[in-house]
């Protein structure tokens, strides 16, 4: 069973178009999603979640419409920018109603290892605590498939590295993840395939290894080497 199939995944801007975009997501795998500034990640995430409605295509998750499976799917879209005068308490009371497999020790735990104080408000948090608080209330209902866009922006040194090992952990447990992220770091300790998205088009899907014997060179011997040299194509 695929856990994510996109089909022809199609979005259209004044000056931007995502093409039509195809890919499987297989059970306990973690995808890196790359691509320069501009190439499409966000737009692509926020139309497989329906947050911005497709031109055209389809979208299932677990065989099943993702509309419909919602509550199998943990997300994390950068920092919380609604309801910024309510409580983290109060918001993660009426979130989890949503959740009939929530796990509140789970969240609690991970609320004692992001130290969030769940009094505050989300206009008090800093960019890294507002994500920390999303990946808890993610954590929490045990998705088995987690959407992420850049989730260790804004993390300290501690917090990335212990996110990079939950997330290699859930995978482990059969958790999928699509991770959309810039740091070569998340790429080199989590990933296991890459889809490489480039001026709104899906260029590849492939393994870490795959495109590392693809791309690297005398002139490209790294990794942080072989994505500039990509992202300065890109540009060009």
């Amino acid at each position: 069973m695929s856990v994510l199939t996109v089909d022809h995944l199609t979005k259209s801007y004044s000056r931007f178009t995502l093409d039509p975009v195809s890919f499987n997501l297989e059970a306990g795998k973690i995808y890196g999603l790359i691509g320069s500034n501009g190439a499409g990640k966000s737009t692509l995430l926020k139309s497989i979640l329906g947050l911005v409605i497709a031109d055209s295509g389809e979208v299932e998750a677990f065989d099943q419409p993702l509309v419909e499976m919602k509550s199998r799917i943990g997300v994390v879209l950068g920092g919380i920018d609604t309801y910024m005068d309510k409580r983290l308490s109060t918001l993660t009371v009426v979130t989890k109603r949503f959740y009939s497999n929530w796990n509140q020790q789970r969240f609690d735990d991970l609320c004692s290892r992001f130290s969030l104080d769940l009094s505050k408000k989300p206009r008090e948090l800093s960019t890294g605590m507002k994500v920390k608080y999303q990946l808890a209330v993610a954590f929490a209902h045990q998705a088995e498939l987690l959407v992420l866009d850049e989730p260790t922006a804004g993390l300290d040194l501690v917090a990335h590295r212990d996110l990079q090992k939950q997330l290699r952990r859930l995978a482990d447990e059969g958790v999928t993840i699509l991770l959309a992220t810039h740091l070569v770091d998340d790429l080199e300790q989590c990933a296991d395939e890459l889809l490489v998205l480039s001026h709104g088009t899906l260029q590849a899907q492939m393994s870490l290894a795959e495109f590392i014997a693809t791309h690297q060179t005398p002139a490209t011997p790294t990794l942080t080497e072989m994505l500039l040299a990509m992202e300065e194509n890109d540009v060009a």
